[in-house]
Order: C-alpha cells, then structure tokens, then sequence
C-alpha cells in the first residue's frame, strides 16, 4: 500500500520486494508494519538504500542511520533492531557513540592524539597524519555531526572538493585515514556503528589513480653525475646521500639514518638497515659493491678529516642524524623543483628491469613486501643474487661518471669503465 503524499509505501520486508520497488522511482522510502521503527530510504540512484530507525518523542521525529542496504541485508537490519532500540532507549545517540563525541572533530582529536603517543609508528608517518587532519580532514568534515555521516555528506563536503584541487592519490589518502580513524573507534567500542564500514573510495569515483611518472630518465644520468661531483668539495654530504639512494634505491628516511656501525666495507661488506628505520618494518641487507665501498670510505675519511667520528653518516651536530626535512631540502636544492629523491629510486628501478634483473630480486632490493611463495623461492641465494644486481648497476653507473668517485681519480677526469659491453644487454639473472 502506498501513501501518495509521504511516497511511502508499506510492505513485507524481503530482498525481492525491495529489488522490485527500487525500480519504481516515485516511491521513496519503504515500511514493514511488523517492524514500526523500521525505514528503508532510497538514494538518489536506487541501486542502494539506507535502513533508519525512526523514533517520535515530543512531538518530533528523528531518524538514525543503522546501515546501508544491499550491504546490510533485510535479515541482518531486522536482527540488529532490538538491540539497537534497547541502547536507544538509553541514550537517544547511542547508535552512533557511546564516548561523548558529537562531531567528527572530535573522533579525529582523539585518533590525533593516539597517533601522537604511539611509539611503534615512525615520526614521519605521525607528521603525514597530523597534517592530514589538521590540513584537510578537520577543516572539511570536523563540523559533520557523527549521526550525518554518510556517503553522500563525505563526497559533498570532502572527496569531490578535494580531487579538485588535489590528486586523487591524496584524496584517496584523506579517505583511508578518515576511515582508519573510524574503525579504530568502533573496535575500541568507542562507538557502536561505523557509519564508514563498506565504504570503498570508488564509491566516489571510478577514475584511475596512475603512479607518477619518473621525473628523471637514464640519459640525464651522466649530467646529474657530473653536477654531483662539481659539489663533491663544498657538499660531500649531499651528494652521498644522492648517490646512495641512487646505487641502491632506498628511501630517502632509510639513507639519512644510516649509521656507521651498520656499514661494513669488507670485500664482501654490506649496509644494514634495521628494521626500526624501514618503512615496512623489515629489516634490509643491501651489498657494498666495490664502488660504493670507495665513495663510502672516502665521505668517512673527510668525516674524520674535519674532527667528526660520531655514529652517523649524515650527523646534525647534537648527536642525531639529520631530520627528514633536512634530508629533504637536499633535493630541493639538488632538484630545483624539477624531480624529487623518490625520483631516484623509481629511476634505478627501471633501469634495473631494463639490465635484465629479476623482477623478485628488484623487489627484494627496493624492500617490498614478498609473499610467503615468493620469499620460500628466494631466500637461500638472496644475498648473493642481489650482490650480482647491484654490481652490474653499478658498473653500468660507473660508465656513466659514478666512477669519478673512487679512491684515485681525480677531480673532472672520470674514469670511464673498461668492461662495460654488456651493461646494457638484458637476459641475466
């Protein structure tokens, strides 16, 4: 039966009478008279509905989200109902909190805070949320009343503004840590109901988030190493920092962390980066190849040279190493705004691919995360077949200038590498 004035129409409710009524585009919303508090409200495109509870008290009507149909099915809407009406009658926002939050502002002061007294996570990942909340999230959404959340609120008020001035790889980061922030609440049963469970960012946009190309291509390599060793004098530290990133691909918090006592310039020596400093948690062996066992011993010789034999390879003067600021004005300066540290690995990556390596042993390099298959394949021979990458990537930069800066060679007289007819030929490994 159907109200012609409200839209509304009363029925059984089941999945096929729902599916049969969301093409019928005048009727809103849908009733089953066993069920009095319960509502089914169609969105605007009818594929999906919100399930409200709908409550009258003095002399008004309020109504509060409980889920989202197809997501929350009939059955499990009707089962979660008496309980959710049990913790109304308790407290009328019960639904949504149970901490005394009203706004979103104020999930998100407290995920802040969280995330500033958490230890385990790195001061660069604490900095990327505190700014994401302070910058975006809380200027757009703090204001929306924890009952209000929904689809719809989020894309007016957050993502499609945001993707208009932002890339949607930050948007999309936005999203999850909104996200994140939520279901941290709701496990800790600082709230009842994730009004944001379900919700994936292609709810809002199917468009394709691309990775950003190189800035940096392999015939701009023998000029960048020309520039870095114009500088090798009056800015050692720069361009070590450059040059290692770029021999070994790791990330711009890995290199300027790098201590000494991790280093070890034996014929057969390797660089240990501990798994405190890793952006994946693990730890990372990395071999020294003959070049860099040169470049490093002549950056520590200066180092001593000039009074320094502390821990670090990139010190601060109070003892730290340098901060990631710091380490990132380096590339500002190196760069000019044209390409950024991450340049650099992403460009010995697909150098790597096109000298023939491995695609498993170029992920083992760069640290990803492998699969248990993957890591079973590759674990007995790991070090020596990453040995073997990095030396031919080497050899192949020292072609290109790298070999400027082995012991012995002098300023401006870059010794070209003899044995390098094969650097650019593929099928190794």
């Amino acid at each position: 039966m159907t109200d012609p004035t409200s839209q509304t129409c009363h029925i059984r409710f089941s999945e096929a009478e729902i599916r049969r009524h969301a093409e019928q585009s005048h009727i809103r919303q849908l009733r089953d008279l066993r069920y009095p508090p319960l509502l089914l409200r169609f969105a605007a495109g009818r594929a999906r509905a919100s399930w409200l509870i709908v409550r009258h008290a003095q002399g008004r009507s309020t109504s509060i989200k409980l889920g989202n149909w197809p997501d929350l099915p009939v059955r499990a809407a009707v089962d979660l109902l008496p309980g959710k009406l049990a913790a109304l009658t308790a407290d009328p926002s019960a639904a949504v909190r149970v901490s005394g939050w009203l706004t979103v502002a104020d999930l998100l002061d407290w995920y802040a805070g969280r995330v500033a007294a958490d230890r385990n996570l790195s001061g660069k990942r604490r900095g990327t949320v505190q700014s994401l909340i302070k910058r975006q999230l809380r200027p757009r959404v703090g204001a929306l009343r924890l009952l209000e959340v929904d689809r719809a609120a989020l894309d007016e008020q957050m993502i499609w503004p945001m993707q208009a001035t932002y890339s949607l790889a930050y948007t999309r980061q936005a999203f999850g840590l909104l996200k994140l922030s939520f279901r941290q609440a709701f496990k800790l049963k600082k709230l009842t109901v994730d009004p944001l469970a379900g919700m994936v960012f292609t709810d809002f946009t199917e468009a394709a988030i691309r990775p950003k190309p190189c800035a940096l291509r392999p015939q701009q390599l023998p000029a960048l190493l020309e520039r870095l060793a114009g500088l090798w004098e009056k800015r050692p530290a720069d361009v070590l920092l450059a040059l290692m990133m770029l021999c070994h691909g790791t990330r711009l918090g890995e290199t300027r962390q790098a201590r000494w006592v991790n280093v070890d310039l034996s014929e057969v020596g390797e660089w240990f980066i501990p798994a405190a400093d890793t952006k994946t948690g693990t730890e990372h062996r990395l071999p020294i190849t003959r070049p860099v066992s040169a470049l490093l011993g002549a950056y520590r010789d200066r180092q001593q040279a000039k009074g320094y034999d502390g821990a670090w390879l990139f010190p601060r003067g109070d003892g730290r190493p340098w901060t990631d600021r710091q380490a990132s004005a380096v590339f500002e300066r190196l760069g000019g705004g044209e390409w950024t540290s991450h340049d650099l690995r992403k460009l010995a990556r697909s150098t790597w691919a096109d000298l023939g390596v491995d695609y498993l042993i170029g992920e083992l390099l760069l640290n990803h995360a492998l699969d248990d298959l993957d890591a079973a394949y590759i674990h007995t021979h790991a070090m020596a077949l990453k040995r073997d990458a990095l030396e031919r990537w080497h050899l192949w930069l020292e072609a290109r200038g790298l070999s400027f800066f082995a012991t012995g060679t002098t300023p401006g007289r870059a010794e070209q590498a003899t044995s390098v007819q094969a650097a650019g030929a593929g099928g190794w490994l």
